[in-house]
């Protein structure tokens, strides 16, 4: 079983910048996928970025493209999401996934909310 935690949400301005942290444990971190996704109120949840396990090997939803940076330090177990320039559309509840590069099950964390105020 893997334990799913984030952490980093909050308030800010339009145009500022936050950091989101997703830790992992209960697995060989290094042999895990791992995805952000948020969910609006009123709205789906949806892909925001994902990280393979090489940290080269991330990728964007359009709407986040050249604003997040998606990272991975396997050494502390921890994915991390740079926010910038940030949007009222960003505002979200945030959420961290992780699955077995092989397969299985994916795992989630509880979310953390951002709120993007103009």
């Amino acid at each position: 079983q893997v334990q799913v935690v984030e952490s980093g949400g909050g308030l800010v301005q339009v145009g500022g910048s936050l950091r989101l942290s997703c830790s992992a444990s209960g697995s060989t971190f290094s042999n895990l996928v791992v995805a952000w996704y948020r969910q609006a109120p009123g709205k789906e949840r949806e892909w925001v970025a994902g990280i393979g396990l090489a940290p080269s090997a991330s990728k964007y939803a359009d709407s986040v493209n050249d604003r997040f940076t998606i990272s991975r330090d396997n050494r502390k177990n921890t994915v991390t999401l740079r926010m910038n320039s940030l949007k009222p559309d960003d505002t979200a509840v945030y959420y961290c996934k992780a699955r077995h590069f092989a397969g299985g099950s994916d795992y989630w964390g509880q979310g953390t909310r951002v709120t993007v105020s103009s």
